[in-house]
């Protein structure tokens, strides 16, 4: 049976280059089959460069920018992983600010893989259990987080439920959680 979203629209947040494609092609699917709208959002507009591990895979078109998105728009934010995505995400403000901002709204957020690294410069880990990248354990445990290593994690124990998991390979249970979420929200 399909989980309703009710055209609920969800924000995807990557960088101009650098996420890992199936970590956005696959919650993005599940999006679109549960009923929501996924909606692409990058610090530049134009196409974003997705890889496949360190391959260049496809492009894909970005919705709109981060400087003029709102999280009032969405019901939920998803952060694909891949290394230069998250890397290059901590160090824009803009984007920065994007995902504190699901924080205090007290919406949910799925991350997976590094994800976890624009998470942590947003400061919104603190007390948090999650899962990510392994490498990312001591990142995680520094920025006053518990990391466990789980398919997924889902911690309710904040301001929004956050959904996290390690790897492409967790991606089904990632994807499952995330929309029960969504739709609870």
């Amino acid at each position: 049976m399909a989980i309703d979203l009710q055209g609920k629209t969800v924000a995807f947040l990557t960088a101009p280059e650098g996420v890992e494609q199936v970590e956005l092609t696959e919650p993005w699917r599940a999006v679109e089959q549960a009923g929501g709208v996924p909606r692409l959002i990058s610090t530049d507009s134009g196409r974003i460069q997705a890889f496949d591990h360190l391959d260049k895979a496809d492009t894909f078109p970005v919705d709109s920018t981060v400087d003029v998105s709102s999280v009032d728009e969405f019901a939920g934010l998803v952060l694909p992983g891949g290394v230069a995505n998250p890397d290059y995400l901590r160090m824009q403000p803009n984007a920065v600010a994007f995902v504190k901002g699901f924080f205090e709204a007290g919406k949910p957020v799925s991350a997976i893989c590094h994800a976890a690294w624009t998470l942590i410069e947003a400061d919104v880990v603190r007390g948090r259990t999650l899962t990510s990248w392994p490498s990312l354990r001591t990142d995680l445990r520094n920025a006053g987080a518990t990391w466990v290593d789980e398919e997924v994690q889902v911690c309710t124990g904040g301001p929004n439920t956050l959904v996290t998991s390690r790897r492409p390979d967790d991606l089904k249970a990632f994807c499952q959680q995330t929309i029960e979420v969504l739709r609870e929200s």
